[in-house]
């Protein structure tokens, strides 16, 4: 910004920029549209940042985010609760969601292992998913991470420590390019890389 810019604003500015996806053009602009808003509307706006932020959790299931002790899904009696589908974010649980085809649950890990970015299986929720078979009634493990290569070092690293247990593990015939993103994908690619999953 420049120099003559008031620090507030400066502040603000700097503040949009952290988030990802927004660069100092961008972060500004924000700024500065935040400028033009009325009082009650930057209120409201720093009201559900906060209340977001200290209300959403974790599930106590699935560690999918909701600010229920138990998300809607895995509380969902209808759901198939044998078949596990596991993703990365949860906005991968949205995106299989959109296509209203799966019916099992869902288990987001938060990350994949990378140990180039310092990113390690103990960083991830991982064991909640163990001791989840280990209860018994699993029957199918999904493993729908992205298609890269920290994708497929997780869902291999996750299958060897699921295949003892003995549920099934498959992992989804992905009809998405190689380093694409599943919340990027449409319903019928996602619906069909589901439909033909292979076993791992």
């Amino acid at each position: 910004m420049a120099a003559h810019d008031a620090l507030p604003l400066v502040v603000l500015t700097e503040q949009f920029a952290k988030l990802p996806g927004i660069g100092m053009k961008s972060a500004a602009r924000l700024a500065y549209y935040v400028m033009s808003m009325d009082a009650q509307e930057v209120q409201d706006f720093a009201t559900a940042l906060l209340n977001a932020r200290n209300t959403v959790h974790y599930c106590k299931c699935c560690e999918n985010l909701t600010d229920k002790e138990i998300c809607p899904i895995c509380d969902d009696l209808s759901r198939d609760a044998s078949t596990i589908c596991v993703v990365e974010t949860p906005k991968d649980v949205n995106a299989f969601e959109r296509t209203g085809e799966y019916q099992g649950v869902y288990h987001v890990l938060h990350g994949l292992i990378s140990p180039l970015r310092g990113v390690m299986p103990d960083d991830l929720k991982i064991r909640s998913l163990i001791a989840r078979v280990q209860k018994g009634g699993i029957q199918e493990v999904i493993m729908a991470t992205n298609p890269t290569v920290e994708g497929d070092a997780t869902a291999a690293y996750i299958s060897q420590l699921l295949k003892p247990l003995g549920v099934k593990v498959t992992r989804l015939a992905f009809g998405l390019p190689v380093g694409g993103m599943l919340e990027y994908a449409d319903e019928v690619t996602l619906y069909k890389a589901l439909e033909n999953r292979n076993d791992m």
